[in-house]
């Protein structure tokens, strides 16, 4: 059986490091929408470009005269694009809206020739060349990093380099391959529960959605457009006549049109968000009484809320992701930190959180799109346990976060919240 983990690991950069990252990260996204774009047809998804190597063939001398990058990376870039394209395309053929994919997250790819591990740092390439960047590991030992990493019974396959704004710090996500020669008995049995990786969404009237890994879906133009549009409302009604009437009817449905248009998208960007971070279940806060919970949102907004969660529904299926609901209680007032997990309404002060108790301070709807993460993952892992007929009920349970990974009810912080 094809085993895989994966270790996150913080590193320690300096502040020449840091731009040269940052540069670096810039140029490849610049290469990955050149190539999405080289390769993108408005007009038929059998006129998009897929095949890899006759993209990389036609741009990849291009790409490197125009950037600094390494070769690996410039290739990388192009197969980052060309996958998501291939993505894309999948869905036209299914009838779903679909638009050229677009790369902003400062992310990027590096292989076995572009970066190089050693027990405590590692060694990538940049556009101003090599740079070594220690690790900030924990003192409990083993670490993942210790146990996939440096072990002989994984091999190094691939790893991606992230930029956290929120924190402003990069994280290395290694990915390993077990290789034949482990101890098999470490292997969970094929009919054992499978492991599963979680992304937490929250829900609110500040930012329309919030994911565990980060990523804000503000809803600025959403709220906007709205305010716009019941203004227009207004003025018609108050005039009365029949036009006004007619051109009310026209106005709702162009609104509702562009009402369904704005979820989708914001629909299809939290499955990608999933998909990219290898998440198998998305998770929200169960809806049912969210006007009580939020009183300050209008119909606008709880409107958003469930047409969000039904279309995730419907398209997270067809990338192999499920979709769940937690009960929503105190999400936004518990400390997201699996060793504290303090419970206060202080704890949340409008758009910050900061725990009374550990004081740790963080973005509140970032800190609850944790804690919805987690109470799924506790409450399987629960399940799992307590079933007769799950086995051991040692599958591991991850919530996809931008500070690391958490591994159900424990934490390993190889790249601390």
């Amino acid at each position: 059986m094809d085993v895989r983990r994966t270790a996150v690991v913080k590193l320690d950069v300096s502040d020449e490091q840091r731009d040269a990252l940052h540069r670096t990260a810039e140029q490849y996204l610049y290469c990955a929408n050149r190539t999405a774009n080289y390769c993108w047809s408005n007009t038929s998804y059998a006129e998009c470009k897929t095949n890899k190597r006759q993209v990389r063939d036609a741009l990849y001398s291009e790409l490197r005269e125009e950037t600094d990058l390494q070769a690996q990376l410039v290739q990388a870039a192009i197969r980052r694009a060309v996958e998501a394209i291939k993505g894309v395309v999948e869905r036209w053929k299914k009838g779903q809206r679909v638009s050229r994919p677009t790369f902003t997250a400062e992310t990027m790819d590096y292989d076995t020739r572009s970066a190089t591990f050693y027990r405590t740092k590692a060694s990538l390439a940049t556009v101003d060349g090599r740079v070594e960047l220690p690790f900030v590991l924990p003192a409990d030992s083993p670490t993942p990093y210790e146990r996939y990493v440096l072990s002989e019974d994984y091999e190094f396959r691939e790893s991606t380099l992230r930029y956290d704004a929120v924190t402003d710090e990069f994280y290395l996500h290694i990915s390993t391959r077990r290789t034949n020669g482990g101890n098999d008995a470490e292997v969970p049995a094929d009919t054992g529960p499978p492991d599963q990786t979680v992304l937490g969404i929250d829900l609110g009237v500040n930012s329309l959605a919030v994911a565990s890994t980060g990523t804000f879906w503000q809803g600025d133009d959403y709220d906007h457009w709205c305010r716009e549009l019941e203004k227009r409302r207004g003025e018609m009604q108050q005039r009365g006549t029949q036009a006004a009437h007619d051109a009310l009817l026209r106005l709702g449905k162009r609104e509702e049109a562009w009402r369904k248009q704005y979820i989708h998208t914001v629909a299809n960007e939290v499955v990608t968000e999933a998909a990219e971070h290898d998440c198998d279940v998305i998770v929200f806060e169960d809806l049912t009484g969210i006007r009580e919970r939020l009183p300050h949102a209008q119909w606008h907004h709880v409107w958003a809320f469930r047409r969000l969660y039904k279309y995730v529904s419907y398209k997270a299926p067809e990338q192999d992701i499920s979709v769940e609901q937690v009960e929503p209680n105190h999400t936004s007032t518990r400390c997201s930190r699996t060793d504290c997990g303090f419970t206060h309404d202080d704890n949340r002060h409008r758009e910050q959180f900061e725990c009374q108790k550990c004081g740790y301070e963080v973005n509140a709807d970032y800190n609850a799109a944790k804690n919805i993460g987690l109470r799924y993952a506790r409450k399987r892992q629960h399940r799992l346990r307590s079933s007769p007929t799950s086995g051991s009920g040692d599958a591991e349970v991850d919530l996809r976060i931008n500070g690391g990974t958490l591994n159900g009810e424990s934490h390993q912080p190889i790249a601390g919240d």
